[in-house]
């Protein structure tokens, strides 16, 4: 009997979806003990209750976002990459960058480094553009 080993690269995929996770729990960090009368997380309703946010926790909540927009694209381009017998190691490298930048994308996203945050966000598409393309021969 052989048992199908996860990679690096898949290990990655779950990673890369659960960053969305975090970027909310950070957009609600240290809300839950506050009553939502005097402005605490509101669980009966969130999403009004994020909409209402400002600064690092809003830019939290944005990062979350545009964390879940980019995943499709990198599920597709790991998947792929697997299916045409990409190099692995190539392959657990490049994933594990893009997770390492779209974690920096975070970071910078909540610090409001807009510039920073630009160059990251491309970089990480330039690396599941070539994550997409390992498999290509």
């Amino acid at each position: 009997m052989s048992y199908a080993r996860f990679t690096v690269a898949y290990w990655c995929l779950l990673a890369a979806a659960l960053l969305p996770l975090a970027c909310a729990a950070l957009a609600k960090w240290g809300m839950w003990q506050v009553s939502p009368r005097q402005g605490g997380y509101d669980n009966k309703n969130p999403r009004a209750w994020l909409a209402r946010q400002t600064d690092w926790r809003a830019r939290a909540n944005s990062a979350q976002a545009n964390t879940f927009e980019a995943l499709p694209f990198f599920f597709a381009a790991v998947i792929i990459a697997h299916q045409l017998h990409a190099s692995q190691v190539r392959l657990d490298v490049f994933a594990f960058v893009f997770v390492v930048l779209r974690i920096a994308y975070v970071m910078m996203y909540v610090a409001d480094m807009a510039k920073s945050r630009s160059v990251i966000w491309f970089l990480a598409l330039l690396v599941n553009v070539g994550i997409l393309f390992l498999g290509y021969r």
